[in-house]
């Protein structure tokens, strides 16, 4: 079982990074092997990936999770039933003027540490440019 966490400043305000960010269609901009992702409705999100996993070949996944919008406080939670109980939140908070805080917390029973940290912050990495880039 891990929980991890990881936080970076993205240079637009908090009402536009949470806009950005629970528009689901916008997962495909900074997750780059996820091909499409939409509301089926209430939570329920369909998402669709391209997954390399450890020494096989590529191949298209789809599957179905849940994304939940909380205004109060700027927070997305999100899960997937599995085997790996795999769940989390990304929480924005105001840092300045035009910027923010933006926090990705993880819980997943698959613990393989160093290589979820790393994709956390590939992760954060993706939103700042992509949202940074569209702001302009």
């Amino acid at each position: 079982m891990g929980d991890y966490e990881a936080s970076t400043t993205v240079e637009v305000s908090a009402e536009v990074l949470f806009g950005y960010l629970s528009d689901v269609g916008h997962l495909p901009d900074y997750l780059p092997q996820m091909t499409e992702a939409h509301r089926t409705g209430g939570d329920v999100v369909e998402v669709a990936a391209v997954i390399e996993p450890d020494g096989g070949p590529k191949r298209e996944v789809s599957g179905e999770a849940w994304i939940e919008v909380v205004e109060e406080g700027k927070k997305l939670k999100w899960g997937a039933t599995g085997e790996h109980d795999y769940h989390g939140e990304l929480d924005i908070d105001p840092a300045g003027e035009g910027s923010s805080l933006l926090t990705v917390r993880l819980h997943t029973d698959h613990a393989e540490g160093a290589s979820i940290d790393e994709g956390l912050r590939h992760t954060l990495g993706g939103i700042k440019a992509a949202i940074e880039k569209q702001a302009g």
